[in-house]
């Protein structure tokens, strides 16, 4: 490399080196938090944050989060800031060559929850509920009594906690308990389902565990194990996950059903849901990406390549 190379490249890294520091070009934070909270509302009790801006989905503008927070609830919106920060523009970008839904199917984590159903059905419902909920009961009911004797291949369900502890004492704890059933033996998770959501007006904050302590002795379960799970907390972080998955996703009441990622809030009629998932099983057969993705798990035969 000549000098004049040399020095021409130091030259350029050093622009762009200032460049990052001062930041994206026409990003006001101060500003844009200013006027989303006049747009949204959102009193001086409420703590707002705005994310550093991230490339957006069509030239000459930046994605910027602003995030709404107060106590244990949060809030995501997102903005498209013009590069000269004059311009915002509230809404989805959509590619029309995928789903509507891309950006929700991507942030829907379903490994390792509870689940029922056909694997790589064309039809996902994931359902965000919380154990205390009166709704969430009837929706959880309309759920189990319908969707796999209706839909028994096509159509596989997910559950994932979602208790809201401002308002329900003791949904926290069910859930819990809930998940360290789950964990020492998957299919009893689904009878445990039922059980809470049927116990629901007996049970306390007081009570709950002791409740859910006989439940599993009467199934066979081991309490000493469980006792060890529940007493420790041991699957809250997991349930913590879900809520904050849940907020990313704009959930904010339960139950929430997401169909092949499209969200169907509140305790939603059998017939209304059938005719969603009968819609998405007719986009499905004409698009056959869509649906859950799954995979052949093959093990090594000896003697065979």
């Amino acid at each position: 490399m000549t000098r004049f190379a040399g020095r021409a490249a130091l030259a350029l890294l050093s622009c762009c080196v200032s460049l990052f520091a001062q930041g994206a070009p026409g990003i006001d934070k101060a500003k844009i938090e200013a006027y989303v909270r006049h747009l949204m509302l959102w009193t001086p009790q409420i703590t707002v944050t705005v994310a550093d801006p991230a490339p957006a989905p069509m030239p000459g503008y930046q994605e910027v989060k602003v995030t709404g927070a107060y106590q244990q609830a949060s809030l995501d919106e997102i903005f498209y800031v013009s590069l000269d920060g004059k311009t915002m523009i509230r809404g989805s970008v959509f590619d029309i060559d995928k789903s509507p839904f891309t950006k929700e199917l991507a942030k829907l984590k379903t490994d390792l929850q509870p689940s029922l159903g056909t694997p790589g059905a064309k039809v996902v419902v994931v359902a965000f509920s919380d154990f205390q909920c009166g709704y969430c009961k009837e929706e959880a009911k309309t759920l189990r009594t319908n969707l796999l004797q209706t839909f028994p291949n096509d159509v596989r369900l997910y559950f994932k906690d979602f208790p809201i502890e401002q308002i329900h004492p003791w949904a926290m704890s069910a859930s819990i308990a809930g998940r360290c059933v789950f964990r020492q033996k998957p299919a009893a998770f689904w009878e445990y389902h039922d059980w809470i959501f049927e116990k629901q007006s007996e049970v306390t904050p007081e009570n709950v565990k002791a409740k859910v302590g006989e439940w599993v002795q009467s199934k066979g379960l081991d309490t000493l194990q469980f006792s060890r799970c529940y007493d420790t907390r041991a699957t809250e972080a997991e349930i913590r996950r879900n809520l904050t998955e849940g907020r990313q996703l704009r959930v904010n009441s339960t139950p929430t059903l997401f169909v092949n990622g499209r969200m169907v809030p509140g305790s939603v009629p059998w017939q209304q849901l059938k005719a969603i998932i009968d819609w998405e099983l007719d986009y499905a057969k004409k698009h056959p990406e869509s649906g859950e993705k799954c995979c052949e798990v093959t093990l090594p035969i000896p003697g065979k390549n």
